[in-house]
């Protein structure tokens, strides 16, 4: 049987989401670096000097996910031009029928709508392919703003799932929202 996978490019409004290549590594690594502060309370691998190398292998494991049907990473640019701002990704890691999404954004460019353009999108990318029913986020219990998306998409919150924290900000409590097709 065939792969089927999402588009590689997808059109979300105020952004463009672009299947992530190596020659995204400058981009993304300096989005990262620009956004250390924003990102390190939430993000375990946000670290200070973050690396273009550190951005490469991200890129490789992706690639390598995209070719297995299992990860599908997208770089997040305006949709006028201009450089990465961010990254979502559409993982098989919550079992069959579902994908998960996860996203990061540059902190020069929250509250612009843009996280919540490209999980639209994403979701309903991802819901179009074959054999999948719902789309899952999650996010920890004290990230408000990452908690913002999905309530704006209109998932349902179906559980809260204690965890030990990963990141200097994390509760430890994961909250875990749906969306199903049709």
């Amino acid at each position: 049987m065939e792969q089927v996978s999402p588009a590689e490019e997808i059109a979300a409004g105020s952004v463009v989401l672009h299947r992530v290549r190596e020659a995204d590594a400058e981009g993304v690594a300096a989005a990262i670096s620009e956004s250390i502060a924003h990102l390190q309370p939430w993000m375990p691998w946000a670290h200070d000097g973050h690396s273009v190398e550190d951005a490469l292998g991200w890129i490789r494991r992706a690639e390598e996910g995209w070719a297995g049907g299992t990860e599908f990473a997208y770089v997040l640019r305006p949709a006028d031009g201009g450089p990465v701002v961010g990254s979502i990704s559409l993982m098989a890691r919550v079992g069959p029928g579902a994908l998960e999404i996860g996203y990061w954004l540059h902190g020069g460019h929250t509250g612009r709508g843009h996280m919540t353009a490209a999980a639209g999108a994403l979701t309903a990318e991802g819901l179009a392919l074959p054999g999948i029913e719902r789309i899952v986020i999650k996010h920890d219990a004290a990230n408000h703003v990452s908690g913002a998306v999905p309530r704006r998409l209109g998932y349902r919150e179906v559980g809260r799932v204690p965890r030990e924290p990963v990141a200097p900000a994390e509760s430890g409590v994961d909250v875990v929202w749906e969306i199903r097709r049709g």
